[in-house]
């Protein structure tokens, strides 16, 4: 206990609330007294140390778990996150020479578009227009195009296909502005909508910077089970009778698991919705361009909603801009935001993402791109089935394998030539798993890496998998 209780001793905490504990806790992380990893004492002894009552202590950890400062690895106890809000670490670790790097989430590079620069355009002046014409109608067009491409393809029922012209005539006349990317635009509406110390309702797991941002921003968590059709609507009723102001889901190609909202879970989750009109809900897109059919939004469900629709996945890592579209009072606060903080994208930027959507050949490009990630998918998701080996991965760039010790089982990749991504820089309170991204994985390294983690796991070909 005395070497943990030294940065308890340097802050000279009298009065130990549990506010004051959790205060105490993400200062230590800031000022690195705390490391990534490194455990908290277990709740009965610092709680003697502090001299409080253990719920005080039980109380401030589910705060700081909640925030995403720390998480809690079952006899592990609770421990700094690898990538805490209150931290800038990055998310990575040393790779070892030779060693298969499949941690990053990124699109392959060689199935990019090759972009343009645009033509000579003005760029004198301060403009505050919130998006360029041309990029608007370039977007509309594009996005009409998810709702009515496939509709009423494979098996869609008549009520899908009005529902899906439903959100295609919403967001065809809602207002549009331009932001820096998906992350850009989730903070900017939750700046808009939210305070400190409020609560949203994400998926678990989830998009690591979301949980960061959310942790920066001040915000509690309250986390919803995902399987392969999307968040679990009796958790959103959870989150909702606890007070929830905004709800988060990823329409498609949710990262780390890969989900596509279906229209049956779409339907279950704004009915849940529909009894909090006031609720901010926010749909992300970013996988659009990547995954075919029809999206199923939450748009709608109440007053105050956004939908985002990004370029970065298809067009690359640094093409920083995504759409907004949304209801007047959602976009007007954002818009009134950013006409006092970054005024708006630069026109550059926006004519370079019009150019790409205007010319027909990136769209051959993407859809082949589209079939090589699902190729890869299915191909590795059958390799790890066929070791018993459980997977997830319906969409997007990556493979999400639920495993008994993630730590144990990304050591023992590790060792075995293969890096992946840890739960834990995606889990609130969900099982442990690892996250593999197969954009760039060649279909031969299937096998081999299915191998190495059934022998990580113990697992041997024809034996079903163990619930975990």
């Amino acid at each position: 206990m005395s070497e943990q209780s030294l940065w308890w001793e340097r802050y000279k905490l009298e009065r130990a609330g549990a506010s004051e504990i959790v205060a105490g806790v993400e200062t230590a992380v800031t000022a690195g007294l705390l490391a990534p990893g490194e455990a908290l004492p277990p709740v009965r002894d610092l709680a003697g140390y502090l001299h409080v009552n253990p719920n005080t202590v039980a109380a401030a950890y589910r705060t700081l778990r909640d925030r995403g400062t720390v998480e809690t690895r079952g006899r592990a106890g609770t421990r700094v996150r690898e990538r805490p809000g209150t931290s800038t670490r990055m998310r990575s670790y040393e790779m070892p020479e030779g060693v298969r790097d499949l941690t990053s989430g990124e699109p392959e590079p060689r199935l990019l578009p090759r972009l343009r620069p645009p033509a000579a355009i003005d760029v004198s002046g301060y403009r505050y227009a919130p998006v360029e014409p041309v990029l608007e109608e370039q977007l509309r067009r594009r996005v009409s195009r998810f709702f009515t491409a496939e509709a009423g393809a494979g098996t869609d029922t008549h009520a899908d296909i009005e529902t899906a012209a439903e959100s295609a005539a919403l967001l065809a006349g809602s207002r549009m502005l331009s932001v820096f990317g998906s992350l850009d635009g989730i903070e900017r509406l939750l700046a808009t909508h939210t305070r400190p110390g409020d609560k949203i309702a994400v998926e678990d797991p989830a998009w690591g910077n979301m949980l960061d941002l959310a942790a920066a921003r001040g915000l509690t968590v309250v986390p919803m089970r995902m399987n392969d059709e999307g968040p679990d609507p009796t958790d959103l009723r959870a989150a909702l009778a606890a007070g929830v102001s905004a709800v988060v889901v990823t329409t498609r190609a949710q990262n780390p698991y890969g989900a596509i909202v279906s229209a049956r879970r779409a339907t279950a989750l704004r009915t849940v919705l529909a009894a909090h009109p006031e609720v901010l809900t926010i749909d992300d897109d970013h996988g659009a361009d990547l995954t075919p059919g029809v999206p199923r939004l939450l748009a709608g469900a109440t007053r105050q909603w956004a939908y985002l629709y990004s370029a970065s996945k298809a067009y690359g890592p640094d093409m920083r801009i995504a759409a907004l579209v949304g209801a007047a009072d959602t976009t007007d606060r954002v818009a009134g935001q950013l006409r006092h903080s970054s005024r708006r994208v630069p026109g550059v930027m926006q004519h370079l993402w019009a150019d790409a959507l205007a010319d027909q050949a990136n769209d051959a490009v993407l859809a082949e791109a589209g079939a090589v990630y699902a190729a890869n998918r299915k191909a590795l998701i059958g390799e790890l089935g066929a070791r018993g080996v459980e997977a997830h991965g319906a969409s997007g760039l990556s493979v999400w394998i639920p495993v008994p010790d993630e730590t144990a089982a990304a050591t023992g990749l590790l060792a075995r030539g293969w890096a992946v991504a840890p739960g834990s820089w995606f889990r609130v309170r969900s099982g442990p798993g690892i996250r593999v991204t197969v954009a760039s994985m060649q279909r031969e390294e299937m096998a081999a890496l299915a191998e190495a983690v059934a022998s990580t796991l113990g697992r041997h070909a024809g034996v079903r998998p163990e619930s975990v």
